[in-house]
C-alpha cells in the first residue's frame, strides 16, 4: 500500500471516531437541512487541517453532500434551509452554511440572508483563511 494511501486511510478512521459525538451534537440530524430518517455522512469543513479537528466536521444527508461536493447539481430550494444552519451557534456549520450562500450569491434571498447575519471575529477569520 503507498504512503499516501495509508495515510488516507488513516485520516478517515480519525474522522469515523468523530461519529457518535456528532450524531448527539446533531441529534441524528443532517446539520444544514435538518433532515431526518436519512444517512448522514461526515463533512469536513475548509480548510481542512492536517490533523482531522471534530470542530472542523459537520454531519449532513447525501443531498447535502452530493451538492456540496459537485456545485452544478446545486438545488436552490433546497438551501433555503440555510435560513436557519447560517444562524447555529456551531461554528463549523455557519461557515459551510455561508460558504453555500457564497455559492448561491445570484438569488436575492441568499445575499439578503448573509447580509442580515452577524458573524463572530472568529468565524470572519475562518472564512477569510478560505
Amino acid at each position: 500500500m503507498s504512503k499516501g494511501s495509508e495515510k488516507h486511510k488513516q485520516r478517515n478512521e480519525a474522522i469515523i471516531y468523530f461519529g457518535k459525538d456528532l450524531v448527539r451534537r446533531s441529534g441524528s440530524h443532517c446539520e444544514l437541512c435538518d433532515a431526518h430518517g436519512t444517512k448522514l455522512t461526515i463533512h469536513e469543513v475548509p480548510p481542512v487541517p492536517k490533523e482531522p479537528d471534530f470542530d472542523h466536521c459537520i454531519f449532513v444527508c447525501e443531498a447535502c453532500s452530493e451538492q456540496i461536493n459537485t456545485p452544478k447539481k446545486i438545488d436552490t430550494n433546497h438551501w433555503r434551509c440555510l435560513n436557519t444552519s447560517a444562524w447555529s451557534q456551531i461554528p463549523a456549520v455557519q461557515v459551510m452554511s455561508v460558504l453555500m450562500l457564497n455559492h448561491l450569491s445570484s438569488h436575492d434571498w441568499a445575499v439578503e440572508l448573509k447580509e442580515q447575519l452577524y458573524l463572530a471575529p472568529e468565524i470572519q477569520e475562518w472564512l477569510e483563511s478560505i
